[in-house]
């Protein structure tokens, strides 16, 4: 399977969007993560790294590499954006960034044998994009003389949190590109200090810009099964509406390694550009605050926050009011269905409390209580002994499958918008303020004909109101 050939020279994005930023819980959830999010900007983390490389003259349109459960929330952002993706590959499991990179570089091989990839978390903030922009081209000159180009941060702070990487000897012909010495891993507060002190550390951005057939090849020299396992997953692809849907049992079959691992650290070819250009990977609440805009007194709020002698803390409302007083360094994160609270030092180990949380089965660490749908949403209002209540959205134009419950009946009460229903052999009009009942076992579908969105609310009654009680006949998003 091969993509459409493009202007030679451009180089081509890659942004993998795979992630589940556990340590930003409970904003980024594994269903909404935080690359979905928008954390520093109007727009998520995902349309910024789209659109900084949407320069059409250098780049390539992206390859999107994407959880699968993600996919219609990862592509109505992009359209929102402006972004045509090349290619939005779905992975059915996950297996780290090698396989996921294997993946892009053989697609990307079938329709250009020298293709130039720039590798890109979705999930990083890079507030000088002029610098990076430059970073992208000297990496490119390094690239072409046949490196694996790695991006270096220029250290600021003895960070523990991050790796580090040691530049070695200049590159002939490669201006502003350097051999990698040494890849170190997270260091502790000494070494840390260290390498900031010896001032030939960078740390390790997880960025790379290398030719695809180059990179296939060092993979393929110690984990010749795992690109095996990436061809099967490729060859056995199928299209669904705009996604690319790797093979379940091949792609299952490679080895979930990093390209850091799986080839950065056991190849001669291995470069580093160093570069500062106001990079984070949004990795902790600690790294959103010193990335944010503070008040004098070194605090960051975000929503509907009242602080009385507070220094130094991130408080954020998603939902209600945060109140705090006579507290420093903390973090305190209020959504709709939880409230965290944690020293900033201990940031890190947000991740600990989703750990517990998934252990204890608990949904909070999966979802929100809005959750995401191709044709809108739905927010769960009330739940309760065999009665639910939610608010469903309906995007213009759109309609929810043909389906049917074995376990629970339904009320729907329009309260703005037009809706089109299909209850068992009839089509009915509803217009605000009118309602339908759906029995138990009916056959139904909800459409918002309309051109504005539909809000319905839904009260489900019966014995099980479980999501997966859904038999669906008919659906336009490819899920019956």
């Amino acid at each position: 399977m091969a993509l459409r050939k493009g202007k030679p020279g451009r180089i081509h994005p890659v942004i993998l969007s795979g992630g589940s930023g556990t340590r930003l819980w409970p904003l980024s959830r594994a269903l909404y993560p935080k690359q979905l999010l928008p954390l520093l900007s109007e727009r998520s983390l995902l349309q910024e790294a789209a659109l900084r490389v949407a320069d059409a003259a250098c780049f390539a349109a992206p390859v999107i590499v994407a959880n699968d459960e993600h996919r219609f929330i990862v592509a109505e952002q992009l359209r929102l954006a402006g972004v045509r993706p090349e290619a939005i590959v779905l992975e059915p499991v996950g297996r780290n960034t090698a396989p996921a990179v294997c993946v892009a570089a053989l697609l990307l091989l079938a329709g250009d044998p020298g293709a130039l990839m720039l590798v890109l978390p979705s999930d990083h903030a890079i507030a000088g994009v002029p610098a990076f922009l430059a970073a992208v081209d000297r990496a490119a000159a390094a690239a072409r003389l046949g490196r694996l180009v790695t991006f270096g941060i220029a250290a600021d702070r003895p960070e523990t949190g991050y790796g580090y990487i040691r530049r070695g000897a200049p590159i002939a012909g490669g201006d502003g590109a350097y051999e990698v010495a040494a890849f170190v891993e997270k260091p502790d507060r000494a070494r840390a200090e260290g390498y900031l002190a010896a001032g030939d550390f960078s740390w390790n951005s997880g960025i790379f810009l290398f030719p695809a057939a180059i990179f296939l090849a060092e993979l393929e020299r110690r984990h010749k099964a795992t690109v095996a396992a990436c061809r099967q997953a490729l060859d056995k692809a199928r299209r669904d509406l705009d996604f690319l849907r790797l093979d379940r049992d091949g792609f299952a079959a490679a080895e979930s390694t990093s390209v850091d691992y799986g080839v950065m650290e056991h190849t001669d070819k291995a470069a580093v550009v160093p570069v500062e250009m106001g990079w984070s990977d949004v990795g902790t609440w600690d790294a959103l605050w010193q990335m944010s805009r503070k008040d004098a007194a070194g605090n960051v709020s975000q929503g509907d926050v009242l602080a009385e002698d507070v220094r130094n803390c991130y408080l954020r409302a998603e939902h209600g009011l945060v109140a705090a007083l006579g507290v420093e360094d903390l973090v305190v994160v209020a959504t709709a269905d939880a409230v965290m609270v944690a020293r900033r030092d201990r940031a890190q180990d947000v991740k600990d409390i989703v750990a517990r949380l998934d252990r204890d089965g608990r949904s909070e660490s999966k979802t929100h209580p809005l959750v995401h749908r191709p044709w809108g949403s739905f927010r769960a209002i009330h739940s309760g002994d065999r009665v639910q209540v939610k608010h469903i959205m309906v995007k213009p134009g759109a309609k929810l499958s043909l389906q049917m419950h074995h376990h629970r009946a339904e009320h729907w009460v329009v309260v703005h918008g037009t809706a089109k229903v299909v209850r068992g052999n009839e089509e009915i009009i509803l217009y605000e303020d009118q309602s339908t009942y759906i029995p138990l076992g009916t056959p139904h579908r909800l459409e918002n004909p309309g051109k504005i969105p539909l809000h319905v609310i839904e009260v489900q009654s019966g014995s099980y109101l479980g999501e997966d009680d859904i038999v669906r006949f008919d659906d336009t998003y490819g899920r019956s």
